[in-house]
């Protein structure tokens, strides 16, 4: 349908005018070539449009045409393992229609229309439905059971319900209302993108979302249904962390958005993904993941929807009971498409050319993470966990993009250069990330792990903070001109930070740590810690506590497997006997 005509072009902001019958936030296509478009803005009869694909050539005079609809995403089976754009269109289908390069207008479905699904009851004719109860289920693949819920807006009874193979458009069930007419419900589902899909209640969330790596899961811990952001400067290892808690992270779904990455980066992403194996499953990765590239060659508008897109898919998965962790890469880049498309609009600017808006979006953004009971009669729960990275220029964390997302998330892994230049990996600074989950997560590490957990964590970050504090003294005054005691506690400091905190991604036994092994590792070296200052109070010098056999030993204690923690008490028992014979050793010579 024609909406209006096209008056004006700046890049990908298309003034239009005649669009009485438009809303803000509608789809349109642009010109006989059919680019698509949102309207961002409505002034009297004339709309400005987001056109998320190159304008050029493209001039006033152009027909609008469009469906009165928003920008929405196509939910059903065939989701998982697909790769899509920032607007959800699938790369490889583009690829064989049009190439390597995406031509502008290209017209494709989101979601396979062709494919057969077989589609198994799990209610009977007569059973009362209403929005997100579950009608049936698929077996999206080897991993993935894909839950077909009622949609919003029906509700009454079930009159007839199928069994067999389908495709996503076919009638599975129908649904008698309370007014006597029938609805037809298929497996494909449309849902507007910038609208958080409904819940019945949302939970405080109190569960660790377990990544296996270590300074993450003790020090900075981020709930199942949490925010959690990684700022950090080009080269820290933003997408590297994020790559890991993608693979390790206790989730049933995994929804990585690469927004405005440099291209030979989400190559990699691409490639890198379907080759990863599960160590859940044993399986591809990419069997419980879904993939949403826009690249920072890509038109800008298009970045602008991608992370909306990637956060409806999410909370689809969610709603079907399901934990849901999304990855969002990066968030900086996001907030420049938003900066290009205001300074387009003529927007007072904010901040350092930020629109003023810049923290209400991302607020919108981040407040559809949560632990929610679901609509249904089950009353599922589902978690949707969201961590996003955000690139400061020079790795400023004063900026207006990290403040902002600072002011709303809960949790901060900072990222710091110098870690990552000295090859220590994750390079999340100690001293200045911080997690607010951490009173409720220790809380539960207390109760499920063990009973000391909170007592460790605390005791050695206490060490690291010092470690800090003491480095400034000896950068003044020297080594030597600290006590026995102060020198023990760089030691103990050292190797918390080189056997506990560091983690090499490339070691089986060491690129993923279970909570009980993390324990252990901690409590062992608080152990020696506590031994030693024993030992320093008898007399004992301290060249004499680091020279002990069991320091080998305590070096190497990431490399005990984790169904071998028994190690852990043996080791212990070690050092309390060196420390003991050499005790008794001082005792008898004085």
């Amino acid at each position: 349908m024609r909406l209006g005509t096209v008056i004006s072009v700046a890049g990908p902001l298309v003034i239009a005018k005649d669009m009485n019958t438009a809303k803000i936030y509608d789809m349109v296509t642009v010109s006989d070539k059919h680019l698509i478009g949102e309207i961002i803005e409505m002034r009297g009869d004339k709309a400005s449009i987001q056109v998320y694909e190159e304008t050029s050539m493209l001039g006033p005079g152009e027909p609008v045409y469009g469906e009165g609809e928003p920008l929405s995403v196509e939910l059903g089976p065939g989701l998982m393992e697909s790769m899509f754009d920032g607007i959800q269109r699938p790369l490889d289908i583009m690829m064989k229609k049009s190439g390597d390069f995406i031509n502008r207008g290209i017209q494709v479905t989101s979601l396979n229309r062709s494919a057969k699904w077989n589609f198994e009851p799990c209610l009977k004719p007569g059973d009362s439905v209403s929005h997100g109860d579950i009608i049936g289920t698929v077996q999206e693949n080897s991993i993935v059971q894909h839950k077909i819920m009622i949609p919003k807006g029906i509700e009454g009874t079930i009159k007839s319900i199928l069994q067999g193979e389908y495709t996503i458009e076919e009638t599975v069930a129908i649904v008698e209302k309370k007014d006597g007419t029938e609805v037809s419900v298929c497996m494909l589902q449309k849902w507007p993108v910038r609208r958080g899909r409904p819940f019945h209640k949302k939970k405080m969330p109190e569960r660790p979302l377990v990544s296996g790596q270590r300074v993450i899961d003790t020090f900075f811990p981020v709930a199942k249904g949490g925010t959690a952001c990684v700022p950090g400067p080009f080269g820290s290892g933003k997408t590297v962390v994020q790559h890991q808690i993608a693979k390790w992270a206790d989730v049933d779904i995994v929804v990585y958005v690469g927004c405005g990455e440099r291209g030979n980066e989400m190559t990699d992403v691409l490639n890198e993904f379907p080759e990863l194996i599960d160590p859940k499953t044993g399986q591809s990765l990419m069997k419980r993941t879904v993939l949403i590239a826009n690249t920072s060659n890509m038109p800008v508008a298009a970045r602008e929807a991608s992370i909306y897109t990637g956060i409806a898919i999410a909370e689809y998965y969610r709603d079907m009971g399901y934990s849901v962790a999304l990855m969002a890469d990066s968030s900086s880049r996001w907030a420049e498409a938003l900066r290009e498309m205001s300074g387009r609009l003529e927007e007072m600017p904010g901040e350092e050319g930020y629109p003023a808006y810049l923290g209400s979006r991302l607020a919108e953004f981040y407040e559809r993470a949560g632990e929610v009971v679901c609509l249904g009669k089950d009353k599922r729960i589902g978690t949707l966990t969201v961590m996003a990275a955000v690139s400061p220029p020079g790795g400023d964390l004063s900026e207006p993009v990290t403040q902002a997302t600072l002011r709303i998330v809960k949790v901060f892994w900072g990222l710091d250069s110098s870690l990552a230049y000295a090859r220590h990996f994750p390079a999340i600074n100690w001293l200045t990330s911080y997690s607010l989950y951490s009173s409720n997560i220790m809380s539960w590490l207390d109760k499920n792990v063990d009973v000391n957990y909170s007592t460790c964590q605390r005791e050695a970050l206490a060490l690291l903070q010092e470690e800090s504090r003491l480095n400034d003294i000896v950068r003044l005054v020297g080594y030597d001109s600290l006590s026995h005691e102060d020198q023990l506690k760089l030691e103990i400091a050292k190797s918390l930070r080189e056997d506990f905190l560091q983690q090499n991604a490339f070691v089986d036994e060491d690129s993923y740590t279970p909570l009980k092994k993390q324990f252990k590792m901690l409590s062992t070296i608080l152990k020696f810690y506590v031994l030693s200052k024993q030992a320093l109070q008898n007399g004992i010098y301290l060249k004499d506590i680091l020279d002990l056999p069991v320091r080998d030993k305590l070096g190497r204690i990431k490399e005990i497997p984790e169904n071998n923690l028994e190690k852990y008490e043996e080791l212990q028992e070690i050092m309390a006997q060196e420390i003991k014979e050499l005790i008794q050793e001082r005792g008898s010579r004085g």
